[in-house]
């Protein structure tokens, strides 16, 4: 059996490889069922101190540091930063990240599914409304799966959850996230028609122990 290709997007101060570190213990727990495709956004972070960062639990860059930390969009268009809990009129950069996923649907797809970590899933469920919504005729993905991720506190992305969204997905999230709380995730559900949950007692990083394996594997076998 052909393993499911799954286009992963990552959090916001990562880039496609530094994930690729970080989701390490995943690739390993389901090798047999999945070929993961890493992509790094467009758009590159500028440090700063006021930002809260994603690197709770090990979730931030991968070996070597902070090297060339990368984002999906910025919710505050002047200081180019993002904080998840910044409610905004408008954001900056999303249409150059959407356009970074087409290319790469077209030049390495198709994709059976989507997987987003953070910053990464809200941009993932934007991702799967444009497909519903018929907007990116390339986009062809059967599930998501969305780990810590969040509803854009931003006015002009509310367009991406009404209505609910009738794509598959799995909703991952740790009860003791300091960086997405859950309640944020919580909220993502709504977004979403026929939401699975896994949660985990740990914080802001994909859980991939051998006691998550079950639900990410009886998520998977319908698309196999």
């Amino acid at each position: 059996m052909a393993p499911l290709r799954v286009l992963c997007i990552h959090g916001y101060r990562q880039n496609g490889s530094s994930y690729r570190e970080k989701t390490g213990a995943l690739r390993k727990l389901l090798k047999k069922q999945v070929e993961f495709v890493y992509l790094s956004a467009p758009h590159s972070v500028q440090e700063a101190s006021s930002e809260a960062p994603e690197k709770e639990n090990g979730s931030g860059p991968g070996p070597g540091g902070n090297e060339d930390p990368r984002g999906w969009w910025f919710s505050d268009v002047q200081a180019r930063s993002f904080s998840a809990q910044q409610h905004c009129e408008e954001s900056l950069g999303l249409d150059e990240s959407v356009t970074a996923v087409r290319e790469a649907v077209k030049a390495q797809g198709p994709f059976d599914g989507v997987l987003g970590f953070s910053q990464g899933a809200a941009f993932v469920a934007m991702l799967c409304s444009l497909q519903e919504q018929k907007l990116e005729p390339e986009f062809s993905f059967r599930f998501a799966i969305l780990v810590a991720g969040f509803r854009s506190a931003c006015k002009e992305h509310q367009k991406f959850y009404n209505p609910p969204l009738q794509i598959p997905s799995l909703h991952v999230f740790g009860l003791e996230d300091r960086v997405i709380p859950d309640n944020l995730s919580r909220e993502l559900l709504h977004s979403f028609q026929y939401p699975q949950v896994l949660t985990h007692p740990g914080g802001h990083f994909v859980p991939a122990a051998s006691a998550h394996r079950p639900a990410y594997q009886d998520f998977l076998k319908r698309f196999q």
